[in-house]
Parts: C-alpha cells; sequence; structure tokens
C-alpha cells in the first residue's frame, strides 16, 4: 500500500469508518502475526499480541503521526507488547505451526517432497532463531524476512543504526553457527540452498 492510499484509509479509520479500520487490518495481520510468531515461536502467544496491538492502535488513531508508516507504529506497538508478555512467559517452541505458514504444501501444485525440504530447512532455522538473544532475532527477522533498512528497524527499536548492524552481524554469525552445529541442520538448510 503506498503511503497516500495509507493515509487516506487511517484518517477514515479514524473518522469511524469501520470498513476502513477492517483493511487496515487486513492489510498487515499476516506480516505482524508472523513477525510475533518468529519472534516468540508461540502461535497463542502471536495471536493474542497481534489482536491487543491492533485494538490499540485503533483505538488511538488520533495519536498516530502520519510522517511515519503505519506499520511501522503498528510493529513498535507489537513488539512492546511482546516485550511485556515475554517477561512474564517462556517461549516454547512449536514446529507444525510455524513450518506451515506460508509453506509451500498449501498450494496444489507443490510437489510433497519439495514441500518436506522447504518445511525442514524452515524448522530449523527457527530452531536456530530461537537461539539467538531476543534483539538479535529481531533485528534478522526484520532486515532478512520483511526487508526492514537499518534506518526503520533503529528507530523501531529506538538504537542507533551502528548497533543494529552490529546485531545484525552477531545475529547472522550465531545463526550459521547454530545451523553448522547440528549435522541434521545443515543437511536439510543445504538441501534448500545447497
Amino acid at each position: 500500500m503506498d503511503r497516500a492510499a495509507e493515509r487516506e484509509l487511517i484518517r477514515k479509520a479514524a473518522a469511524g469508518d469501520r470498513k476502513a479500520a477492517g483493511t487496515c487490518v487486513r492489510a498487515y495481520q499476516g506480516q505482524l502475526y508472523a513477525y510475533i510468531l518468529r519472534l516468540s515461536g508461540r502461535p497463542e502467544v502471536a495471536e493474542d499480541i497481534v489482536q491487543e496491538a491492533f485494538v490499540r492502535a485503533l483505538t488511538n488513531l488520533d495519536r498516530f503521526d502520519d510522517r511515519y508508516r503505519f506499520s511501522t507504529w503498528l510493529f513498535t506497538i507489537a513488539r512492546r507488547l511482546y516485550i511485556n508478555a515475554m517477561q512474564k512467559r517462556k517461549p516454547i517452541y512449536q514446529t507444525e505451526v510455524i513450518s506451515t505458514l506460508g509453506s509451500r504444501a498449501n498450494r496444489p501444485e507443490a510437489a510433497t517432497i519439495d514441500a518436506e525440504v522447504s518445511t525442514n530447512a524452515r524448522d530449523e532455522i527457527q530452531r536456530a532463531l530461537l537461539y539467538l538473544p531476543e534483539s538479535q532475532r529481531e533485528v534478522v527477522v526484520l532486515f532478512h524476512q520483511f526487508d526492514w533498512s537499518i534506518a526503520q528497524i533503529a528507530r523501531h527499536m529506538d538504537m542507533p543504526q551502528g548497533t543494529v548492524k552490529s546485531h545484525l552481524h552477531r545475529g547472522r554469525c550465531r545463526l550459521r553457527e547454530a545451523l553448522e552445529s547440528s549435522e541434521r541442520a545443515t543437511s536439510r538448510v543445504e538441501e534448500v540452498w545447497g
């Protein structure tokens, strides 16, 4: 969605247009859920946080500064909710849910073996992501999964760009170490990228 369309949609939603609010939710729900799921590894946590983030964002649209992207503001709200939730809970990994997120196995034209290879690699990458400290995991996910720039991540996480670059570098190194530390992980990932 381009900025002008986003601004108009937010203006309408702030004025009470339910259809515009629904469009906002549909536009960002999948990305936000995938982001929180990657951070937490727990679908129930991701669902709760995404729902609460939308409730807070939509009830406080009058506070939104349209100089920024709505998605950045929404992700910031969700991130803060996630941090608060994680102070109360410990992440538990659920392979089958994360592996089906965006899985090629859901498309009828996908070959069974191709889907299994992709699922196995995705599972190993998720395990490796959960090995990272939260700040590194978040930077890696935002940069590689959502294509956010270093500047966007720095604003979102309220840290200098140099620190974001350090987290990204260290996170990649730790991911590589985690993937290479297990022969099974290495072979599953190489099936896709090798």
